[in-house]
């Protein structure tokens, strides 16, 4: 029992069954830094909080949206430590707000029937490096982005390897990362706080996904623009060589 000015503990038993996992699912989540470690009570005993219960359900949302452990583990370590469980909310919200609903499990013959082909392992690796699929303990099923599949499949026959198609994605997502990072601050200082401080609705976080909702599709059409034509200048910057400036300048002359 608590009182009104303290936060509930729960035992490692009483966390797993809030959050829906067991207690085996926990103690390895916390093996792996995925959650902080408990407050160590009388007898040893730990004691977790609403912080505990609201990152395990961030974690639950991340795992939904196809993310692998290790990449939730990134994404975790980059959140600042001192987060709050209504921060944690917040985080969890828009995720799911924003993230791709097209994630779905799908076994390897269904993908080669969707697909329209046979798929070898090469061509399965090739799918994973360009983010269409993720690979799990079974070879035989995946987490498909099926939004992607038709692209994917298609670039399957273009002569790039496999190494640069993970050079590439690595650099995509770093970029995606920072700017992620950055609209979220000024998404959460200019919008969220102020909206949240003003008191015009006390149902702040239903008030928040909505917000993002509205936002999702300036924001990705924005940085699509601006990555189209920026890799347009930088590939005419690349490709124009030194033959072709001097012909052009003959011609002008």
């Amino acid at each position: 029992m608590v009182t009104e000015s303290e936060e509930p503990t729960f035992t490692v038993d009483e966390l797993a069954a809030r959050a829906g996992v067991t207690v085996r699912t926990v103690r390895f989540y916390g093996t792996k830094g995925l959650l902080p470690p408990p407050a160590i009570g009388p007898r040893r005993v730990g004691h977790y909080g609403p912080g505990h219960l609201s990152r395990l359900a961030l974690i639950e949302e991340l795992q939904r949206q196809g993310m692998t452990l290790a990449a939730i583990e990134r994404y975790l370590h980059q959140l600042p430590p001192d987060l709050s469980e209504r921060d944690l909310a917040v985080h969890r919200a828009l995720i799911a707000a924003w993230a791709p609903e097209s994630a779905e499990e799908i076994s390897r013959r269904e993908l080669e029937r969707r697909a329209g082909r046979a798929l070898g392992d090469e061509d399965v690796d090739r799918l994973a490096a360009m983010g269409v699929l993720d690979k799990g303990a079974d070879p035989d099923v995946f987490r498909l982005d099926a939004s992607l599949l038709r692209l994917g499949v298609e670039l399957l026959d273009v002569p790039i390897a496999h190494e640069t198609i993970l050079a590439s994605r690595t650099v995509l997502l770093e970029h995606a990362r920072v700017a992620a990072q950055e609209l979220s601050r000024l998404f959460r200082e200019q919008v969220w706080n102020p909206y949240r401080d003003s008191g015009e609705d006390p149902d702040h976080l239903a008030a928040m996904k909505s917000l993002s909702a509205h936002m999702q599709p300036m924001v990705i059409q924005a940085l699509v623009t601006a990555f189209q034509r920026s890799l347009s200048e930088e590939l005419r910057t690349a490709f124009r060589s030194p033959e072709g400036r001097e012909g052009r300048e003959g011609r002008e002359r």
